[in-house]
């Protein structure tokens, strides 16, 4: 084999390796992976939601990124992460939960059939409602707030994951 093909052939092999483990990692793990979401996965452990999480599924999360959590108002995380807190923490995560396998395309087109938003219900039992601004989905919030959907179809075993720019707030 030629030295080119060799590189050709290794890169291939890593791409292919890539997907692989991206097939057998769950959302929990993909989060995991992420320098982004590192709050956001202390706050699953801190739910006991991992389990879940890890299930069967399929899921999808709207994964608010690091940035996001340091949005809200000072105190709320280290709030939220008490024991005491538990409750108010799982109902907040589950707001960025929707049962099912909903690619990027899938909430546009949804979006597009609902003559300009589509609402879906999260695992927490309330709605959020989508919509399309210059090309980019935004999701609204039970409270009104907005967060945009940054990153698309990070894909998982057990479903997918979209990366928000902001967390979502159940009333």
């Amino acid at each position: 084999m030629t030295k080119k093909l060799k590189s050709v052939f290794a890169g291939l092999c890593l791409v292919l390796a890539g997907v692989a483990n991206a097939q057998t990692n769950d959302v929990v793990d993909v989060a995991k992976g992420s320098k982004d979401h590192t709050t956001l996965v202390t706050a699953i452990k801190a739910a006991d939601l991992v389990t879940t999480l890890k299930g069967k599924g399929p899921f999808t999360v709207f994964a608010p990124s690091n940035n996001a959590f340091n949005k809200l108002p000072k105190g709320t995380i280290e709030t939220l992460l008490k024991p005491a807190s538990k409750a108010a923490l799982v109902k907040l995560l589950t707001y960025h939960v929707v049962a099912g396998n909903l690619k990027a395309a899938d909430i546009v087109a949804a979006i597009k059939v609902g003559k300009g938003k589509a609402v879906i219900k999260t695992l927490q039992g309330e709605n959020l409602t989508a919509t399309l601004v210059k090309g980019k989905v935004i999701l609204t919030d039970a409270k009104g707030d907005k967060a945009t959907v940054t990153a698309t179809d990070l894909t998982a075993s057990n479903g997918v994951i979209h990366v928000v720019n902001a967390v979502l707030m159940p009333r």
